[in-house]
């Protein structure tokens, strides 16, 4: 006779068949899914970062204030965006990891921070560029611009945690408490401007008002944050791949993937 559990469950299914969630959950088999996906998110990178700085250094318009030295905004403004997201995403894995002991979301916290760091870098180094021919100077010791130091280092010191531990889950466990204490640099970052009196201006785009840019201005910087969006996906997912191999070269499937690539 039947048992009732399997008669209730769908045609084809079987009691032992994973939701398609906690399949892609194991290593081995987002392996596979990071393999097929990151050559796409590498492409729609490619096209959306070329068409959005081309809008930004060739289409838009001058601005009647700071001239054409206004257009490194539209890599620098991506950059910040993504300094700060890809931290609050990394801290997410990280604390998925330490919470529910999940070998992925560790994989997934530390394949995310070298790119983070060089997009915290990337918006310092371009902040830079600009500061100096709107304020005169590279660098002032502003509270937008101190906070994003901070951010730097703290990615920095995130990565140099885990590796100077041998054990790479007592390391993912270091690492994913520093990120956690870290996480309240990020409102820092964003609403120094209105906590602080500082050089700093504004945010051009307020989703609570109209913006306050040019729409051919406030397209090009979209379009190039979802390119180097994709990009940092593309990235993490290859470097989530190196590392995976790492962590499980000595079971069965990646000693068959040697023999068999």
């Amino acid at each position: 006779m039947a048992n009732v559990s399997t008669l209730n469950k769908p045609l084809g299914a079987s009691a032992s068949t994973p939701s398609i969630w906690w399949r892609y959950a194991s290593p081995q088999h987002f392996y596979a899914l990071a393999g097929k996906l990151m050559p796409w998110f590498a492409a729609i990178a490619a096209v959306l970062t070329a068409l959005g700085l081309y809008i930004g250094f060739f289409r838009a318009p001058t601005d009647a204030q700071q001239g054409d030295a206004y257009r490194i905004i539209f890599l620098h403004v991506p950059a910040a965006w993504l300094s700060m997201f890809i931290y609050v995403v990394m801290t997410f894995w990280a604390a998925l990891g330490l919470i529910l002991n999940t070998r992925l979301s560790s994989m997934m916290a530390r394949a995310l921070a070298p790119t983070g760091a060089l997009f915290t870098f990337l918006a310092l180094w371009t902040g830079a560029l600009w500061g100096r021919p709107t304020w005169g100077t590279w660098w002032v010791w502003d509270a937008r611009l101190t906070s994003e130091v901070i951010l730097l280092f703290l990615y920095i010191g995130f990565m140099a945690l885990q590796a100077a531990i041998d054990d790479p889950r007592r390391g993912d466990k270091a690492g994913a408490v520093l990120a956690l204490v870290g996480v309240v640099n990020v409102p820092v970052i964003y609403f120094s401007v209105q906590w602080w009196n500082t050089l700093h201006q504004g945010s051009s785009i307020n989703f609570r008002s109209e913006s306050t840019m040019a729409t051919t201005m406030l397209v090009a910087m979209l379009i190039t944050a979802l390119g180097l969006w994709s990009y940092s996906i593309a990235v993490a997912l290859a470097r989530l791949r190196r590392i995976v191999l790492e962590r499980e070269r000595h079971t069965a499937w990646v000693a068959n993937l040697e023999v068999n690539p």
